[in-house]
Order: C-alpha cells, then sequence, then structure tokens
C-alpha cells in the first residue's frame, strides 16, 4: 500500500517537536522505507517522534524521522513495542 493522511494524527507537540500516530495497514518495514512519508514533508520535522502502528498484524513501532529535505522523509527503523500480556 501506500502512505495514506488519513492515518496521520499529531498528538502533540510545539515548536521544538512533534509527536504523531500512524496507524496503517502497512508493515513497519514499508512505512520506514525512505520517502514512504513524502507527502507529509510539510508536517514532519525532524527529530519528531511516529508510532507506527500496523493494523494489519498488530505490532506498534516508536521511530524518529532522521531527515526532511522538504520533498523526501525518513524516518528510522523503529523500536517495536512489545505487546506481551502474561496473565
Amino acid at each position: 500500500m501506500a502512505y495514506a493522511a488519513s492515518g496521520l494524527t499529531r498528538v502533540g507537540g510545539d515548536s521544538n517537536g512533534s509527536l504523531w500516530m500512524y496507524r496503517s495497514a502497512d508493515a513497519i518495514a514499508t512505512v520506514r522505507a525512505s520517502g514512504y512519508f513524502n507527502n507529509a514533508a510539510n508536517m514532519l520535522g525532524v527529530r519528531d517522534l511516529v508510532i507506527v502502528q500496523d493494523t494489519n498484524v498488530p505490532t506498534t513501532s516508536l521511530c524518529s524521522v532522521l531527515s526532511n529535505t522538504g520533498s523526501v522523509v525518513d524516518i528510522s527503523d523503529g523500536t517495536a513495542v512489545s505487546e506481551t500480556d502474561t496473565d
């Protein structure tokens, strides 16, 4: 699939950075590819944090925006959030 603007929501932040939530059926391997968020280049800033939720698998990863040239956005590979429940 491809980036969908409807899946990206700004959770909070200020002029120093923002926290975003992105929900998609795309796997983190797809979302973390350079250029995936190009259509959001006017919103995402370097060092912003993005919580990526894969609605298909379901998994959650915490990523940061590594670079944004104004037209090409690249985010980190992401750190998986443990979603185990042992009780």
